[in-house]
């Protein structure tokens, strides 16, 4: 197994990208009506973050079909260290709630695109 640094330096030096942000998976544990009553906190907490640059993305996932909502989450944190991402993970009312439950890992981007349309006289923004 290569050791994440040594990974991250090799890949920097083929002039891949290397962005490391941090990943949690999160699942309910607890009832759905657990779930429900952190979802307003949770909500506001993630805008929070999102304010202070700490959120990335966030949001639901399907189960494997695609066709239903499993209540599974994904949320993908801008942090220094996996620590601090830990942090924000723990602070997140449905974690601290016990309402969810995360596993975290580290996450290299080294590939892909963003495009962000902005409509100046529209207001109309667009990210796909």
């Amino acid at each position: 197994m290569v050791a994440w640094a040594e990974y991250k330096a090799e890949a920097k030096s083929r002039g891949a990208l290397a962005l490391e942000l941090y990943v949690a998976m999160s699942t309910p544990a607890k009832e759905p009506q657990n779930v429900k009553a952190s979802l307003p906190d949770h909500l506001a907490y993630q805008a929070e973050l999102e304010r202070a640059g700490a959120l990335a993305f966030a949001g639901p996932m399907s189960d494997e079909t695609g066709a239903h909502m499993q209540g599974m989450g994904l949320i993908i944190y801008r942090a220094e260290s996996l620590e601090a991402a830990r942090a924000l993970a723990d602070n997140d009312p449905m974690h601290k709630s016990g309402a969810r439950t995360y596993v975290l890992r580290r996450w290299m981007i080294n590939e892909g695109s963003l495009t962000l349309s902005v409509g100046l006289s529209t207001s109309h923004v667009a990210l796909s």
